[in-house]
């Protein structure tokens, strides 16, 4: 291990040809991996791959990946996993039974169903009390569920978005959840005219309260991912490379950490945030950008990787750097209490041999 810290390549069968992921890690990266006792899980709507960092027995990280096409918004339990895709929102299950292994995993995911939605830009994905996933539908500026006849069933969209159409006017994109039901949404201005959102990328940005259809907050730059952690609500002002906490009573952000990337994806464990980063953009999103001007300031650049921040002090103490195939993430999820999780993919024969028998329905005579 060089002071630099860990580097590898993907390996696993989804990784195969040109060109090949590059990773590097903070030194101390798989310590924290397993002293924390989990795993981390990223998707690259870019390069179409769900990403799965774990530990080998040896303690090494173990990088394995599944393709699925545009994939983005993620939620993700011990059990279950919930995917977008580019016109499918897939559910993966896992297949294996407590303290059991497959090839030296201890989880694998197995895609059980697949809900065909059609092109909807599906961003942030959570799963509602009930169980029924619950996602942002971006095309048509709403949230919405899955349907067993229809492409999607729409819950709710923002009071200043007078039509439900396919005309992505606000760029929302991201959900908080609280006690299992939609709380807190992120978009990049409260536009209403079709790709409206656009025009107002520096400054536009808004929280909107679903309970009470309030702006929470507004003049952020293009924020996403709005989490509910400890009782705070967290989120990136991703424009201004700010990650850090909104009091809604208030509409006050407080940033806690800079981030040296596009950030896009939170999740929490503990005292700790893993933040996904994304480099630039070759086309005009990213472009004009305070976080550009920011990235100027210190002499850096934008990354695309994993950043650890500890809540405690606002300290990067754990990173992940990506090159390579991938420059973009969307999203990421922390798997509590998995060493090395795994998924079965569609393009091998492996998906034809893995099976796992239900118990049989009890019948009366």
């Amino acid at each position: 291990m060089s002071d630099a810290g860990n580097a590898c390549e993907s390996p696993g069968p989804a990784s195969a040809g040109p060109p090949r992921l590059e990773l590097q890690t903070s030194r101390q990266l798989t310590a924290w991996l397993a002293e924390q006792r989990l795993s981390l899980v990223f998707t690259t709507y870019q390069g179409g791959k769900v990403f799965f960092l774990g530990l080998k027995p040896d303690g090494q990280l173990e990088v394995f990946n599944r393709t699925f096409e545009r994939c983005m918004g993620l939620f993700a339990t011990a059990q279950t996993l919930w995917l977008s895709s580019l016109y499918q929102l897939w559910r993966f299950e896992n297949l294996l039974e407590p303290g059991q292994l497959y090839q030296g995993y201890d989880r694998v995911y197995v895609p059980q169903v697949a809900y065909t939605t059609g092109d909807l830009d599906i961003h942030d994905v959570a799963v509602d009390a009930a169980g029924q996933p619950v996602f942002v539908n971006t095309l048509f500026s709403c949230l919405a569920t899955v349907s067993e006849t229809h492409s999607f069933v729409p819950l709710w969209r923002p009071p200043f978005v007078t039509k439900l159409a396919a005309e992505d006017r606000c760029h929302l994109n991201g959900l908080a959840m609280q006690d299992g039901a939609p709380r807190y949404v992120t978009a990049v201005s409260r536009s209403d005219v079709a790709d409206g959102w656009r025009d107002h990328r520096r400054d536009g940005g808004i929280v909107v309260d679903v309970e009470t259809n309030e702006i929470a907050a507004d003049g952020l730059c293009m924020p996403h991912s709005p989490r509910l952690h400890r009782g705070r609500l967290w989120l990136l002002n991703s424009g201004q490379g700010e990650f850090g906490t909104l009091d809604p009573a208030e509409g006050r952000f407080e940033p806690a950490a800079f981030c040296p990337g596009y950030a896009r994806g939170l999740a929490f464990h503990g005292d700790f945030a893993a933040i996904g980063l994304s480099g630039p953009r070759r086309n005009k999103t990213f472009e004009g950008l305070p976080l550009n001007e920011r990235l100027r300031e210190k002499a850096s650049t934008a990354r695309c990787g994993i950043q650890i921040v500890d809540l405690r002090t606002g300290d990067a103490v754990h990173w992940v750097r990506i090159a390579g195939m991938v420059e973009e993430l969307y999203d990421v999820a922390i798997l509590p209490d998995i060493r090395r999780p795994m998924a079965i993919g569609l393009k091998s024969d492996e998906i034809r041999r893995v099976l796992k028998v239900a118990p049989a329905a009890s019948s009366e005579n």
